[in-house]
């Protein structure tokens, strides 16, 4: 799968995602704070399905 999610985007969804599971594992969140698992693995991997069926792309086109 190529990639759709770079800079800043990526970055975001890294942290935010890793706050989330700190969140569950650490501090007893919420279970629905889980949900921080999709915004972590889409960074991770830079790819998102959401991104993909919409037509969004945050990579810079290479010439």
């Amino acid at each position: 799968m190529l990639a759709n999610v770079c800079g800043i985007d990526k970055t975001l969804r890294i942290l935010v995602g890793a706050l989330l599971i700190a969140w569950v594992l650490f501090l007893g969140g919420p279970t629905w704070a889980w949900i921080g698992l999709v915004p972590l693995l889409t960074g991770v991997f830079g790819s998102c399905i959401l991104y993909k069926l919409v037509g969004i792309n945050t990579c810079k086109k290479s010439s």
